[in-house]
């Protein structure tokens, strides 16, 4: 099996990382934002699910994902599966708990060992996916997912756009400072006032991209992105 890891220079386009098996192909993901790389929910609904693959099979693969992710020191920020049949892909988002984000080469390591994990499984009862698909590895951005209660307490100061699963007083989407977070409910100052929302009762949450949250994030280092490493794999 060829693997090739290809990056782009610039921070202001995307980076690619592929590896093909016959079963799938994996791709390392990396959107740019400036001073971060980017785009990024344990959560069942958390999940994107636009296939035949249910929500039993996403649940097995976070079950099968997130092990390997803690084991290189990652943590697991969303597991899901989209584009339907014509471009079907698993889509895994990670981070590294001190940085909030992954380089490239956390990428890159993170997709081969989900790829020998999942190589191990094609063809068994075990494995969670039955059709060809592809495998993207990438990190949260700086206007990143909330996907966690102390993801609320993190980012208390800054601005995020909250989507509701049912509305809350006429309103099921806005923007709204965060405040922190009372037991299992998020603390928010919207235009129409302060709100304490359960947690359950959201359905997705991004923040979004300031000047204040760009000077908070933490730049990373994008070398090597520029180059194209090719190893063979027997």
């Amino acid at each position: 099996m060829n693997r090739t890891y290809r990056g782009l220079s610039t921070l202001s386009t995307h980076g690619l990382a592929a590896s093909r098996t016959s079963a799938y192909t994996a791709i390392v993901f990396l959107t740019s934002s400036v001073f971060g790389f980017g785009a990024a929910r344990l959560r069942a609904r958390d999940t994107l699910v636009l296939s035949k693959v249910t929500m039993a099979d996403i649940a097995a693969l976070t079950a099968l994902i997130e092990p390997e992710s803690i084991a290189l020191g990652m943590r697991l920020v969303r597991v899901g599966f989209f584009g339907g049949k014509s471009d079907p892909t698993l889509q895994v988002m990670a981070e590294r708990p001190d940085t909030r984000q992954l380089t490239l080469d956390d990428c890159a390591v993170l997709s081969r060992r989900l790829s020998e994990v999942l190589d191990a499984l094609d063809g068994t009862p075990n494995d969670p996916i039955d059709e060809a698909y592809r495998l993207e590895v990438s990190s949260p951005g700086i206007d990143r997912p909330l996907t966690r209660l102390s993801d609320y307490t993190d980012w208390a100061g800054h601005e995020a756009r909250i989507k509701l699963v049912e509305p809350i007083e006429g309103r099921k989407m806005f923007d709204a400072d965060l405040t922190g977070v009372e037991g299992e409910d998020v603390l928010v100052v919207a235009k129409h006032g302060a709100m304490q929302i359960p947690f359950a009762a959201i359905a997705t949450a991004k923040l979004i991209l300031t000047d204040k949250l760009i000077k908070a994030t933490k730049p990373l280092d994008a070398h090597g992105a520029d180059k194209i490493i090719e190893e063979e794999v027997n």
